[in-house]
């Protein structure tokens, strides 16, 4: 049984990187993030409370609305003692007619990061990074949020086995390897954002180094995600793309500084900020020990 409570500010003064950070891009027009504080809401909060009450977590963090759909933000805390910044999330689509749920995404350290325009003919998506575990050689994933009006629900780009997207940045290196790697969402010519990805493995006397550099944007014809391995010329142009281009995505760019762009040397590993326990003033969460 869940009991519901208010959860303390003690850390209002950080960022909680569950929250819907002030965007560049204009969010879709018929598209709002629910109030949990708002007696106007309440009806959404208990629906999408109930159409998860049989799912496995701890606090809903986020509700956002567009249509008939709710795209449900949750997070797991597997011990009353855990800490915050080993919390996993969840992300659902909840109908608002009948209380269908689809399972999206799972992961963890969410960062809600802008709305892309993927596709010129469509309403803009909202990007996010997570990665894949705590406290371990991490691998950072990159998707987009988008509603599917075909299915009538909330859908995730680029999802492959496993549950998991598009890896963008990984820690891990078979042993006796160095890996090297840049990646940024960038404008395109036609008017509408892709994602750029370069990874070089470096095997030493081994055998030659590897380069693997892709595009991965939507087809603007289908509305189906698409990525292509670049060679030759494209690969180069992708590569000094990443490395000077002038419209990187704020946010969604790394590895500018690294021996691949010129720099010094494979930029240092980077301690993103952690989930806090503090959410934002309009959030309300619930509490299920484990």
């Amino acid at each position: 049984m869940r009991s519901r409570f208010w959860w303390a500010g003690a850390f209002a003064a950080l960022a909680f990187v569950l929250v819907p950070r002030p965007s560049i891009a204009q969010a879709p027009d018929n598209f709002r993030w629910i109030d949990f504080h708002s007696p106007n809401d309440q009806d959404v909060v208990n629906w999408v409370t109930r159409a998860l009450q049989e799912q496995k977590w701890t606090a809903i963090r986020e509700i956002g609305v567009e249509y008939d759909q709710a795209l449900v933000i949750t997070t797991n805390r597997n011990s009353v003692q855990g800490a915050p910044n080993r919390d996993t999330f969840s992300i659902w689509s909840v109908s608002l007619a009948n209380r269908a749920l689809v399972h999206l995404i799972d992961g963890t350290n969410l960062r809600i990061t802008d709305w892309l325009l993927l596709d010129p003919s469509s309403p803009r998506e909202l990007s996010v990074l997570y990665d894949d575990c705590s406290d371990c050689d991490t691998t950072t994933y990159f998707t987009t949020l988008h509603y599917d009006l075909r299915q009538h629900a909330w859908a995730v780009r680029w999802l492959q086995g496993g549950g998991k997207t598009i890896a963008v940045w990984s820690v891990k290196a078979p042993p006796g390897v160095v890996r090297s790697q840049v990646y940024a969402v960038m404008a395109d010519s036609n008017g509408h954002e892709v994602l750029g990805t370069w990874s070089h493995l470096e095997y030493g006397k081994q055998k030659p180094a590897e380069d693997s550099v892709y595009r991965f944007d939507v087809d603007s014809r289908t509305g189906i995600e698409r990525n292509q391995l670049l060679f030759g010329r494209d690969a180069i142009s992708m590569k000094e793309h990443l490395c000077h281009g002038q419209d990187l995505v704020p946010g969604l760019s790394r590895g500018q500084n690294s021996s691949l762009c010129g720099g010094a040397g494979e930029e240092k590993p980077r301690f993103e900020r952690k989930p806090v326990t503090s959410p934002p003033k309009n959030n309300q969460g619930q509490s299920h020990p484990q």
